[in-house]
C-alpha cells in the first residue's frame, strides 16, 4: 500500500504526536549529535502538511516535558487549530491539589480539549513508582476528572503498570508505544507475557506508535515490527488499539508517510471494521474525542 492509498482512508486520527518550541520549553532529552533530525522546533505549521498527505484529519498532541507551562500552551494550540482534537497534558501527580490543578486546566483557554494526562514514568528510576500511594492518588484524581491516563513505561515497568490498572478499574488507561519493546535487541518473551497481563484488564487501550525507534540501528523493515504488532493484535484486539505517529520523534528513523504506509501493510489482513477501529474509532473512544 502506498502513502497515497493510506491518504484516501477517511478520517484518520493520529493519537500521538508532539509539538515544541525549545526557547519556551527546552527538550533536554534530545542529544544534538545523535538526534539532530529532531533538534529543531516543531509547530502546527510543520504538522499540517504531513498529516494532510497521510489522510489524518484529527490528532492528539501529547506532552513532552514535565513542566506546568507546557500544557496550557498545547491547549491554546488546540483552541486555534481544528486539526488538534485533544491534548494529553501533564500535572504533578504527587501534588496535594491535583484535582484543583486539573480544574484550572479545564477552565483555561482550550481546556475543553484536555483529554488525558501523562507522566514520564519511563524516566523514573524506581520500577515501583506506580505503586506509590501519592502517585496513585494523583491518578485517581485524573480519572475522577473524566480524563484518561497515558502510561509511558518501559518493559520492566509493565508489571507495576498492570497492578495500577487492575487496582483502579474506574480509570481509563492508554499504553503508549506498546510499552517500548526492544525490537531486535533482546528476547521478547517477558514483554509478551507482561503485555498480555496488562491487556487482560478491560480498562486499557494501547497505541501502535513509537515502535520504529525501538528497532536496533537506524535501518528497519516491516518484518522488524511485525512480531510486536501481531502480539498486540492478539492480546488487545483491533478494537482496543489505535494509530499514533510519534511525530516528530519518528523522524529519527523514518518519515511520517512511511510509518503510515508500513502500518497499513501490517494491518492489511484485518477487516474494514477492524482497521477503522485502529485508524479512528479506538482513539475517539479512549479520549472521548468529537470526531469530525
Amino acid at each position: 500500500m502506498t502513502a497515497g492509498d493510506a491518504a484516501r482512508r477517511p478520517g484518520i486520527v493520529d493519537a500521538h504526536h508532539h509539538l515544541w518550541v525549545r526557547a519556551r520549553h527546552p527538550q533536554p532529552w534530545i542529544d544534538p549529535h545523535t538526534m539532530a533530525a529532531i533538534d529543531h522546533d516543531f509547530t502546527p505549521v510543520g504538522l499540517a502538511p504531513v498529516t494532510r498527505a497521510a489522510g489524518v484529519t484529527q490528532t492528539v498532541v501529547v506532552q513532552s516535558v514535565a513542566v506546568r507551562s507546557e500544557t496550557p500552551e498545547l491547549l491554546g494550540i488546540a483552541a486555534d487549530d481544528p486539526l488538534v482534537a485533544g491534548v494529553v497534558g501533564w500535572v504533578d501527580l504527587t501534588a496535594a491539589d491535583v484535582g484543583r490543578r486539573l480544574d484550572r486546566l479545564r477552565k483555561a483557554r482550550g481546556g475543553e480539549r484536555l483529554v488525558g494526562i501523562r507522566h514520564l514514568v519511563q524516566s523514573e528510576p524506581d520500577p515501583t513508582y506506580l505503586d506509590r500511594p501519592d502517585v496513585r492518588r494523583g491518578v485517581v484524581a485524573v480519572g475522577a476528572a473524566g480524563l484518561a491516563f497515558d502510561l509511558l513505561v518501559r518493559p520492566h515497568q509493565l508489571p507495576a503498570a498492570t497492578r495500577l490498572v487492575r487496582d483502579l478499574p474506574q480509570v481509563r488507561f492508554v499504553l503508549d508505544h506498546l510499552g517500548k519493546p526492544s525490537l531486535g535487541r533482546s528476547d521478547l518473551g517477558d514483554w509478551r507475557r507482561d503485555l498480555r497481563a496488562l491487556a487482560a484488564e478491560p480498562n486499557t487501550t494501547a497505541k501502535l506508535s513509537g515502535l520504529v525507534t525501538e528497532v536496533e540501528g537506524a535501518s528497519w523493515t516491516a518484518a522488524d515490527l511485525r512480531p510486536a504488532v501481531e502480539h498486540a493484535l492478539d492480546v488487545f484486539g483491533p478494537e482496543r488499539l489505535m494509530f499514533g505517529s510519534d511525530w516528530p520523534v519518528c523522524l529519527l528513523v523514518t518519515s511520517y508517510s512511511r510509518w503510515v504506509t508500513v502500518l497499513a501493510d501490517l494491518l492489511a489482513s484485518l477487516s474494514d471494521d477492524e482497521r477503522a477501529a485502529i485508524w479512528r474509532q479506538t482513539a475517539a473512544r479512549a479520549y472521548r474525542l468529537v470526531l469530525s
